[in-house]
């Protein structure tokens, strides 16, 4: 009988394991296909989302008047902080960027400097505090606000204080030689007043809600979730309809939640097998 049992139960744990090992290939088949079509210069580089990592407030960078700052000095104002990660002399994709972060500020009614700060950081190390000055002019300009000089902030640095900033939020960039330009991902990083990675909204278009929502997440000292994470992926902000279902991405979500359950049950079974094993009789 415990021939029979053992049999079965052999059975029922490839049958699991198969199909587990089945929905874990789907559900990575894209994200492989995607990494393996990836020019040899865009690989590695990204932004490795880094929740509740203190920024090292301690670091020194120059403002656009070329005066030395610390990181911490655009804290502790109990006011959450944006910070973005730019070049100056980016030939499109950083101007889009602070182009759509702009765009989306204009539809609230919080300017920097009140509400929040924002603190934009060049990673590119020979950068110098006029391009900076240069570059936050046109900004101020175009927002339309003047106020919002005082809390908008141009920074530059030198190599190894950018790299400190950057490695502690996970923002991977590279020169690439044959553009002769930096390879880098975007992504606005909300920041809690005492300086603790709040939430990362990436791409270079943000809804105002959502934007406005994770200012006032960071502001309370509140890190995003994985569950946060999950609903905004899910749904898409539409400013009639509040929050609608992407399907693509819920069904992507349906399969790695029943990865999760089918992972959970294949655990439970092997459990059970073991104590079943061990309270056997000797030589059953």
């Amino acid at each position: 009988m415990n021939r029979v049992y053992d049999c079965v139960a052999t059975r029922g744990l490839q049958a699991v394991t198969l199909a587990v090992l089945m929905i874990a290939g789907a559900a990575t088949a894209p994200a492989q296909l995607a990494a393996d079509q990836l020019p040899e210069q865009l690989k590695g580089i990204g932004i490795e989302e880094q929740l509740d990592a203190r920024i090292p407030l301690e670091l020194e960078f120059y403002d656009e008047h070329a005066n030395k700052v610390r990181l911490g000095d655009y804290f502790g104002r109990k006011r959450p902080v944006i910070l973005t990660l730019n070049y100056y002399s980016c030939p499109l994709i950083c101007d889009i960027q602070l182009n759509g972060m702009m765009d989306t500020l204009k539809e609230l009614n919080w300017t920097p400097g009140e509400q929040f700060e924002i603190v934009t950081v060049s990673f590119d190390p020979l950068e110098e505090p006029a391009l900076a000055r240069a570059k936050k002019n046109s900004y101020i300009n175009a927002f339309g606000r003047p106020q919002a000089a005082r809390g908008w902030h141009f920074l530059t640095g030198r190599r190894d204080e950018i790299k400190a900033l950057t490695r502690a939020v996970g923002f991977s960039y590279r020169w690439n030689e044959d553009r002769n330009e930096w390879a880098h991902a975007t992504a606005l990083i909300l920041i809690t007043p005492d300086g603790h990675v709040s939430r990362y909204l990436g791409g270079i278009a943000y809804e105002p809600e959502v934007l406005r929502l994770s200012l006032i997440e960071a502001s309370q000292g509140k890190i995003g979730s994985l569950w946060d994470s999950i609903f905004l992926w899910c749904h898409n902000y539409d400013p009639d309809k509040g929050y609608t279902l992407i399907v693509m991405n819920v069904m992507r979500a349906g399969a790695g939640l029943t990865l999760l359950v089918l992972s959970v049950v294949l655990l439970t079974f092997w459990r059970r097998e073991i104590l079943r094993r061990r309270a056997a009789p000797a030589g059953t």
